[in-house]
């Protein structure tokens, strides 16, 4: 596990742990919100103290700590960090808040601390998230059918979400009843989440997987290798079209042109109604030097999937199918 981290901004050693428990990737402590740092994973399990809700804010933008419902998490805890020390709250609100803008997670998550930005409230938002990812990964892992091959993109797991995971949560879950044969974990260009981050958490749970290049998909769906693909999201509009990392349209392209089922499992923290269809969605551009530090670059962080393509959409209260303007729930409350 991680070591506790010390009086540095950031701490900790080599190692690599088993199953994350959701405090190993996130809490707040009496003085800092505490991440683990998944820019660092697979090779430096490390811990980042941030000290301000102006450090967490930097820790969200650098992907210190990513993935909608984690970053969402994150800012509660920040948001209440920024209440005790005495901070104003509505700067530090609004700090947070443009850390990065596509995930629909994090200001969801700041908007049910305002009314109480308490260490609490901030915990009783983590605890719900974890809760949510394990209902909707039973609901997910009735659709993987038996002996499946799964294919999926990016880093959906603990790390991600806080705790147990969305689409890797339903994989989990899936494996436990016996029904996943073995992930291909897409790469993930350009920062390799799914490269470093899901087969580390795959490794850690005793799953076979191989990872891939994102550009083998379509080799592997042509020669039947592929049985279902499940991602998860960072933000969901009304009609469904869902918002996830760059590259997961192409796949649900793919899948739709393969005859494979497109699955998109997040929680109804993720979903947006605000946002009539994908056009109302923000996409992050982020540095091209992400790319290449040589040559001039365009580096989206996200792409759209339509609706069209997606067979379903898993919440925590249940399967969801089209026409999901009319099937898609509610954004859930936090207790």
């Amino acid at each position: 596990m991680p070591r506790p981290a010390a009086d540095d901004d950031v701490t900790g050693g080599e190692g690599r742990p088993a199953a994350l428990s959701p405090e190993q990737i996130v809490r707040l402590e009496d003085d800092a919100v505490v991440v683990l740092d998944q820019r660092l994973l697979p090779g430096e399990v490390v811990e980042r103290r941030c000290r301000t809700s102006s450090e967490v804010a930097d820790a969200i933008r650098t992907l210190a700590v990513r993935g909608a419902p984690a970053i969402g998490v994150a800012a509660a805890y920040g948001l209440a960090l920024a209440a005790a020390r005495g901070e104003d709250v509505d700067a530090a609100y609004e700090t947070l808040a443009a850390a990065r803008p596509t995930a629909v997670n994090l200001r969801w998550a700041l908007d049910e601390m305002l009314p109480d930005p308490t260490p609490e409230r901030a915990r009783g938002i983590h605890a719900g998230e974890v809760e949510r990812c394990r209902r909707m990964s039973e609901h997910a892992a009735a659709l993987v059918p038996a002996d499946s091959s799964v294919l999926t993109h990016c880093n959906a797991g603990g790390l991600a979400t806080g705790g147990h995971g969305s689409a890797v949560g339903a994989i989990r879950t899936a494996w436990e009843r016996g029904l996943v044969e073995r992930v291909w974990v897409d790469e993930t260009r350009p920062l390799l989440q799914g490269a470093r981050l899901t087969a580390f958490e795959l490794e850690a749970l005793g799953i076979p997987h191989a990872v891939v290049v994102d550009g083998a998909a379509a080799f592997l769906m042509a020669a039947g290798d592929v049985d279902v693909v499940i991602t998860g999201a960072d933000r969901i509009a009304a009609n469904g079209d869902t918002a996830n990392k760059i590259g997961t349209y192409g796949l649900a392209v793919l899948a739709h042109h393969h005859g494979i089922p497109f699955v998109v499992v997040a929680p109804t923290s993720t979903l947006d109604p605000a946002a009539v269809s994908g056009a109302d969605i923000p996409i992050e551009e982020r540095d091209g030097g992400e790319i290449t530090d040589r040559f001039p670059a365009r580096n989206p962080a996200f792409d759209i999937t339509p609706a069209g393509l997606i067979a379903a959409i898993v919440t925590e209260d249940g399967v969801h199918r089209a026409p999901f303007a009319v099937s898609l729930p509610a954004p859930v409350r936090a207790a």
